[in-house]
């Protein structure tokens, strides 16, 4: 299991709201929003600032592989109001992105259109471990607005729920009560603002991480919040686990956010896990959690393998991946350990600070121009498993 903190249970989940989202000086060719939140059906302002002094610039919303969500629109630099012009920000129900082109050219980052929806909660179930241990795994996902399923009859009850005697013997439903119809999820307007990057800078490297705001939107947020609030400064990778416990053995994670560097620290809050589809593969970032789903909060671990991290899938929450630094993070992973069952490095590397740079422009039907690193070359197990990872 990868592990985090038992701490204070709070209901907050961003470390930092403020009015508005800080912005690069007006003259910095681009998209700006007037407002980090923009509630339904209201109007939508984004400053729009070309690169030339005259003529419009054309508008392209798609989603994160470049697939376009509507046609594109042409605008003039100024105050645009997308709620008017582009009235299709409405029908999202994943982030988007929205990219300005001037004369078929991307300029500038593109803004995250993340939709503020009702919560998705997990539905755990008690499962045992080949090692005799119990977990809480996710099952399943309901909307916080869904109605419970109705509870079964109690037993030795007939379908009324009267208890049943020897002259009405209970008799069966023909079928199993219906669980209640899915409900649209609740959009309660836009959170928007430019898309970033975040570099961590490690005594080992760097390494350049892209968020999947469209498929774990507030944990990216979180993320991006601690980054830029100085959360990550002078923090270790406390765990390594170069490899694990199955056989053959294959390259697990490295994990880091504690700033006690126990294993038991975090930003004083608990995040709610969000349901993400990002397959854990190498360089992909994800939450670190104590078995309690809703345990997030500042650790979290970059995987190392397919192979060693594909059963973490639908467990915890990935929400980036590295589009630089596949070296850093074969550094890491290499360290020498004083703990093997621990993955405690005898020099633990160290992330210095965290920083928020633009994110390249994306194109029309391409997307990012980057990709997910890959590794450099397939680790050889040559080294003890140690404890197997949970």
């Amino acid at each position: 299991m990868i592990t985090a903190p038992s701490c204070v249970v709070l209901t907050a989940v961003t470390a930092a709201i403020a009015a508005a989202p800080s912005s690069p000086p007006p003259q910095s060719p681009g998209l700006w929003p007037e407002y980090l939140y923009n509630g339904i059906n209201r109007p939508v302002i984004v400053d729009v600032v070309s690169p030339r002094s005259f003529g419009a610039v054309t508008l392209v919303l798609m989603d994160h592989a470049g697939k376009q969500l509507a046609d594109p629109i042409e605008v003039h630099p100024g105050r645009v109001d997308l709620a008017e012009t582009l009235p299709q920000i409405w029908d999202i129900r994943r982030a988007a992105y929205l990219q300005m082109l001037d004369l078929q050219q991307p300029v500038g980052s593109a803004l995250v259109l993340q939709p503020m929806l009702s919560r998705l909660v997990p539905v755990t179930e008690s499962a045992t471990r080949t090692n005799g241990t119990t977990y809480s795994r996710i099952v399943r996902w309901v909307d916080e607005n869904q109605p419970a399923d109705p509870p079964p009859p109690p037993p030795n009850s007939n379908q009324d729920g009267a208890q049943a005697t020897s002259a009405q013997p209970p008799t069966a439903p023909a079928t199993a009560p219906d669980r209640a119809a899915p409900v649209p999820r609740l959009c309660t307007g836009l959170r928007i603002y430019p898309e970033n990057d975040i570099i961590l800078h490690t005594s080992k490297g760097d390494i350049r991480i892209a968020l999947r705001s469209d498929e774990a939107p507030n944990t990216a947020w979180n993320f991006r919040e601690l980054s830029r609030g100085g959360f990550y400064r002078d923090i270790l990778f406390h765990r390594v686990v170069p490899l694990t416990g199955s056989t053959p053995p294959y390259p697990f994670v490295i994990q880091a956010g504690d700033p006690t560097a126990t294993g038991d620290g975090g930003p004083g809050y608990w995040l709610p896990i969000e349901e993400s589809n990002l397959p854990h593969d190498f360089g992909v970032i994800s939450m670190a959690r104590s078995d309690d789903p809703d345990s997030n909060g500042s650790q979290f671990f970059i995987a190392l393998s397919r192979e060693g991290t594909a059963r973490l899938d639908g467990q915890y929450c990935s929400f980036g991946y590295a589009v630089d630094g596949a070296q850093t993070i074969q550094a890491i992973a290499d360290v020498e350990l004083a703990d093997v069952a621990a993955g405690r490095p005898v020099d633990p590397p160290v992330i210095n600070s965290a920083e928020l740079i633009p994110a390249p422009p994306r194109t029309p039907n391409q997307g990012r121009p980057d990709q997910r690193v890959t590794p450099e070359s397939k680790p050889t197990p040559t080294r003890p498993s140690g404890r197997i990872p949970r």
